[in-house]
């Protein structure tokens, strides 16, 4: 018996330390895709962006020796394939959802051609927080070593929801995502608020993508996002476009791609691709569920309501 209990512990420990690694470019781009989507517009580029950010973080690291310097190049690329977003989404009669598939084929195919280079090549990759040097077992101590990327999504999430609750800006924001008629007459300039939005969502979107390269797996490779941009969209709608709940959901959702190597590091092989497409599995069952011709889902801004 006690070797079962040692073996759900195993399990239960991998799993939390998979959720933080994982969840945190689901962070990331969540947020991101919470505060586009709040101005009342869509990005489905930002898996193109996540994979940009990588790429582009991998190199800045590798040719500059500073893996931070890389975040904020990530984060740079995603300002710029947001700005190109909102630019071609402000055109008369351009859809928010056809622009966001485009760019991210676009983001991804050039984030592949560039990147070819930097397959082989080491970069300095981001320092952990050694959270569990407190204990003597090496399941705990590596669960809890934490990436400070990890903590700033965090305390990004908390500054986010303050923002959108308490700030004149965050006002500007929701206003022009609930009604763009009604912003217009307030003398807001809709397509200004949406522009910053999106470019802001662009960077997070960016330094999530270079979690994945310089942190976890910790490398530049074309198979390296698993479509987590696109997932993002979904964990927003699961979350309610609240970035706090954004938060929990990030979690949720490594945890659930961490769940199959955690039961394999304990022996249990079978299922083992099943348990991998967990995320995959519940990204289709909050669309699902989420999909209604009658009613509007608690929270969604009205301009994604009405379509326009």
């Amino acid at each position: 018996m006690s070797d079962e209990w040692s073996a759900i512990a195993g399990v239960l420990i991998a799993v939390l330390g998979g959720a933080i690694r994982v969840g945190t470019p689901f962070l990331f781009v969540s947020l991101g895709e919470c505060l586009t989507e709040r101005s009342g517009r869509i990005n489905l580029g930002l898996e193109g962006t996540l994979v940009m950010g990588a790429m582009t973080g991998y190199g800045v690291s590798y040719l500059s020796g500073s893996a931070w310097l890389g975040v904020l190049a990530a984060g740079g690329a995603g300002v710029m394939l947001g700005w190109l977003h909102a630019l071609l989404c402000q055109q008369r009669r351009v859809n928010d959802i056809a622009v966001g598939i485009a760019l991210m084929i676009f983001g991804t195919g050039l984030a592949f051609f560039l990147g070819k280079p930097l397959i082989q090549p080491s970069a300095p990759r981001l320092p952990a927080l050694s959270l569990g040097a407190w204990s003597d077992n090496p399941a705990v101590r590596a669960a809890l070593e934490i990436n400070a990327l990890f903590l700033i999504g965090a305390l990004l999430a908390v500054a986010l929801w303050w923002f959108f609750r308490y700030t004149r800006w965050g006002l500007y924001v929701r206003t022009v995502g609930e009604s763009a008629d009604a912003a217009r007459a307030l003398g807001l300039d809709v397509d200004r608020v949406r522009m910053l939005s999106t470019m802001a969502g662009g960077f997070l979107a960016g330094v999530g993508g270079s979690f994945l390269s310089l942190y976890y797996p910790g490398s530049w490779s074309e198979g390296l996002s698993s479509g987590q941009g696109l997932m993002a969209v979904a964990l927003v709608i699961f979350a309610r476009w609240n970035p706090i709940h954004c938060f929990f959901a990030s979690l949720l959702f490594g945890g659930a791609a961490a769940l199959g190597p955690a039961l394999q590091s304990v022996g249990v092989t079978w299922g083992y691709y099943l348990f991998n497409a967990a995320p995959y599995v519940l990204t289709l069952l909050i669309m699902i569920a989420t999909s209604s011709s009658t009613r509007v889902l608690a929270g969604m801004p009205g301009q994604l309501s009405s379509g326009k």
